[in-house]
């Protein structure tokens, strides 16, 4: 702590510091829609998606309320599959998953 405080004391650090933060552009957050039908429930996204990358539809399920797992399981509350969707749809129909297609994933979210 101590280390710490004296690097504050230097004064080319602090404004080393300073020049550093003037080129800082802090980026809001997006809100998360909590009134969302698919918000609080645990997400798993299978097959190809022809309308979303995994990380944009990863985003898209955070901004939503919703959590993404990688793998199906007994707290996985529902499936987007998308074209060539494997094993993980499997085990989604033998647990009794609600799977959806990515356009009702859409539809769902309010996007179209």
């Amino acid at each position: 702590a101590e280390a710490v405080a004296d690097f504050f004391i230097e004064e080319h650090n602090e404004t080393a510091l300073d020049a550093l933060l003037r080129e800082v552009e802090p980026q809001p957050m997006e809100a998360v829609a909590n009134d969302s039908p698919v918000a609080g429930k645990t997400v798993v996204f299978t097959g190809s998606l022809e309308r979303l990358t995994r990380d944009e539809a990863k985003a898209q399920a955070d901004r939503f309320g919703a959590k993404v797992s990688g793998s199906v399981s007994k707290k996985t509350d529902l499936v987007v599959a998308g074209p060539g969707a494997g094993s993980k749809l499997t085990k989604a129909q033998e647990l009794g998953i609600e799977v959806i297609s990515e356009d009702e994933w859409f539809r769902r979210t309010g996007q179209g």
